[in-house]
C-alpha cells in the first residue's frame, strides 16, 4: 500500500496485479509505504475504508482518492497458480506437480486446500458497506493506470519488472471454465464493470 499524503491519493496493492513493481517504482514519492507483511501490504478496500482512510481524512480534514488495480480472474488465478510452481514454494502451497484445470477446480472448493487458498479479487475489493475504491483500472490496461499516476503525481513512470509468475501453460476444460464462472461471479461481475 502506498499514501501520497500531498496528493491526497490511496494505492491499495491487489495480490498479482504487479504491486510490487509499482512500489519500487513509486516508493520513494510515497508518504506512507507499507510492504510488509504481506497482511498489511495487502490491504483489503474493507480495511482502509474502516480504519486507515478515515484517519488519513482526519489528520488531512480532506479526502483521499482510492486507487487499485484488477486483473481478468481467470488469468490471475493463471498467475497464482504459476507462481506457486517456483522450487522454492513451500511443499503444501506447491502447484508443482498439478495441471492448471486441477488448481482451478480445487479454487472453486469450499473450503479450499492450501494451495489453492489465494484468495479472490472479488472480496479483496468489496467494501462490507459504504463506498469501494474510488478508481478501479484493469491490469490489462496497465498503462491507462500508469497515465493516471503521472498525471496525478507529476512525473514520468517505468515500472520495472519484478515479481513476475513462471512462464506455463492455462488451458481449462469447458466444464471447469464454466464451474469457475460460477465460483467467481462477483469477480468476473466487478471486472466487466471496469472500462480502462
Amino acid at each position: 500500500m502506498l499514501v501520497f499524503w500531498e496528493q491526497r491519493l490511496a494505492f491499495l496493492a491487489t495480490p498479482k496485479t504487479g504491486s510490487t513493481a509499482i512500489a519500487a517504482a513509486l516508493e520513494s514519492l510515497a508518504a506512507v509505504s507499507i510492504q510488509r507483511p504481506p497482511l498489511l501490504k495487502h490491504t483489503t478496500v474493507h480495511r482502509y475504508r474502516r480504519f486507515i482512510g478515515p484517519y488519513l481524512e482526519a489528520a488531512s480534514k480532506d479526502n483521499f482518492t482510492l486507487v487499485a488495480l484488477m486483473r481478468e480472474p481467470k488469468d490471475w488465478l493463471g498467475s497464482w497458480y504459476r507462481f506457486r510452481q517456483r522450487e522454492e514454494t513451500e511443499p503444501a502451497k506447491s502447484t508443482r506437480d498439478m495441471s492448471f484445470d486441477d488448481f482451478v477446480r480445487a479454487w472453486c472448493r469450499d473450503p479450499r486446500p492450501d494451495f489453492a487458498d489465494v484468495g479472490s479479487q472479488g472480496k479483496f475489493l468489496r467494501p462490507r458497506q459504504g463506498a469501494g475504491a474510488d478508481r478501479l483500472f484493469r491490469y490489462e490496461a496497465i498503462g491507462t493506470f500508469v497515465q493516471f499516476l503521472e498525471d496525478r503525481l507529476g512525473c514520468e513512470i517505468t515500472l520495472p519488472r519484478l515479481n513476475v509468475s513462471p512462464e506455463g501453460t492455462t488451458e481449462l476444460t469447458a466444464a471447469t471454465e464454466a464451474l469457475l464462472r460460477a465460483t467467481a461471479v462477483e469477480d468476473f461481475g466487478l471486472y466487466a464493470t471496469l472500462t480502462g
